[in-house]
């Protein structure tokens, strides 16, 4: 049992769905009139016809499909793409083409998946000093590559 996600479905959406019982992610699909080729390097809006109403204190998370990105080099550009809990615009996906090829993508094509998280508010305190640690301000790429 899990946590109740009110949606609303334009004609002709597909609800989310997990393929698995032990799937994290629900398959997002695309809901189109006509296909939709995203040449190599272009990025693309997708809508998905789907209206959510998510409970306060959590979001859903956008994240790509593994199996679109290994076969068809197409990911989200904002990835983890975030559905926050007061939005109750249509949901859509910002599909980017990493690869070589054109893409076609057709209606009820699963172009994402949709995960519900628990989001914390931070308390922003300003202060004047950090602690230390080992690592320090050492940024992008300081702790190596190997071990």
């Amino acid at each position: 049992m899990g946590i109740k996600v009110s949606i609303k479905l334009e004609k002709g959406a597909q609800i989310p769905l997990y393929q698995t019982n032990d799937c994290a992610g629900a398959d997002v699909s695309a809901n189109l009139s006509s296909p939709l080729t995203i040449a190599p390097g272009e990025v693309a809006l997708v809508p998905t016809g789907l209206y959510f109403e998510i409970p306060t204190g959590y979001e859903i998370q956008l994240r790509p499909r593994s199996g679109l990105a290994l076969k068809k080099s197409l990911t989200l550009l904002n990835t983890p793409g975030t559905i926050d809990a007061d939005y109750r615009g249509e949901v859509k996906v910002i599909l980017y083409n990493a690869g070589k090829e054109s893409v076609v993508v057709n209606n009820g094509d699963r172009i994402a998946q949709a995960v519900l998280c628990p989001v914390f508010r931070a308390q922003f305190c300003k202060v004047n000093e950090l602690s230390t640690t080992a690592r320090g301000d050492g940024g992008f790429g300081s702790t190596g590559v190997r071990s």
